[in-house]
């Protein structure tokens, strides 16, 4: 019988969250070597060479660091405030890519997540054992930093600077919303606006480029027939099938910094019944379920709720036009991504499986 996520209630550790702390396997393998700068816009190729100087810089503290334990100085070792670097620009140009090289290229104790993961992890532990596991930390990385909730930025930002004050080294990334596209700094203002006196050890590179998702989130969220959908559940090890009200449902009742671990070993999400959300608690906990299903390039197969072949609105205009539209966006283009794979594998497995599909003719 087929497994549903509205069926699974995880009960991660302290040690599963900290574990989880690091880049998700979309970018796994990102390197500095392979991230490949547009010449057409030179900002790319300088945000490599500074993310490069950045990774070795902590990597000299690193090792000062371990030479200062040895003497059994290291009580020393953290004396002065460390810089950050925050890589600001449009949707699509490779910052998160950076932001994982960096990662990679850093020595000892560094963790990398979400800004959401992070302010779910602040939620889990509390501000203080939060701080206390991190700040033990080379590096930590802050991917897809968000403006548009004050409390939760405002948490961030005193998280940032607590942080720094320990001498542990913080790079952000920050999508500017496609209007902003064109206003300079604007996203990058406003982050050092909010991380008040951190903002003398920040610094900010605005990057440019062409997005390879649609900025404006007109996506179609591809859409099979439910009973499609259903019966290709059945023939997939590892899948899971909800009821898009149901699942809505129990994402009520699971802490977000959970759904990572809700997804363990799912090879392929099956919803059926998909329809407009118009609410944003229902929409921002949908929004993290999607981050982690694209962070872990889980396909998603869809019906939706008129039968329609494709979701045309996830969202109502109200949500997309509201302060957190910049993660429906973002929400709308990565789940378009896994519905298509999604849709993919159920049109692959078809033809594996018709009449004569096996068969191998004569030349």
């Amino acid at each position: 019988m087929t497994s549903a996520l509205a069926d699974r209630r995880p009960e991660p550790t302290l040690e599963r969250l900290l574990a989880d702390l690091v880049p998700p396997p979309r970018f796994a393998d990102a390197r500095l070597a392979t991230y490949e700068p547009d010449p057409a816009h030179p900002s790319q190729a300088e945000a490599k060479e500074r993310i490069t100087a950045f990774a070795a810089q902590i990597g000299e503290g690193e090792k000062k660091g371990g030479l200062l334990d040895r003497l059994g100085l290291g009580s020393k070792r953290r004396t002065d405030a460390a810089r950050g670097i925050y890589l600001d620009g449009g949707f699509g140009v490779g910052k998160t890519h950076l932001l994982t090289s960096l990662f990679h290229a850093v020595p000892g104790k560094r963790v990398y997540g979400t800004f959401v993961e992070y302010t779910n992890l602040v939620g889990a532990l509390g501000f203080q054992k939060a701080l206390d596991q991190l700040a033990q930390s080379q590096l930590v990385c802050i991917d897809e930093f968000e403006l548009d909730d004050p409390g939760d930025t405002l948490l961030m930002s005193r998280l940032i600077r607590e942080l720094s004050d320990r001498g542990v080294a913080v790079a952000a990334t920050s999508n500017t919303l496609p209007e902003a596209l064109g206003e300079g700094r604007f996203a990058a203002q406003d982050f050092l606006r909010e991380i008040q006196s951190m903002s003398e050890r920040f610094e900010v590179m605005r990057i440019d480029g062409e997005d390879y998702r649609r900025r404006d989130g007109a996506v179609d969220v591809r859409a099979l027939p439910a009973q499609q959908v259903t019966e290709h559940a059945g023939t997939r090890a590892g899948a899971t099938l909800d009821a898009f009200e149901d699942l809505l449902a129990h994402l009520s009742r699971v802490h977000p910094s959970r759904y990572g671990a809700m997804i363990d070993d799912v090879t392929c999400a099956h919803l059926t019944g998909v329809r407009t959300v118009d609410s944003h608690n229902d929409a921002l906990r949908l929004v993290v379920l999607v981050d982690r299903l694209y962070d872990r390039q889980v396909p998603v197969v869809v019906s939706a709720a008129d039968g329609a072949s494709v979701v045309e609105q996830l969202y109502t205009d109200d949500l997309l036009r509201s302060g957190y539209r910049k993660k429906y966006y973002r929400s709308l283009s990565r789940l378009a991504s896994l519905a298509t794979d999604g849709a993919a594998q159920v049109t692959e497995g078809a033809a594996q499986t018709a009449p004569g599909a096996d068969r191998v003719t004569g030349s």
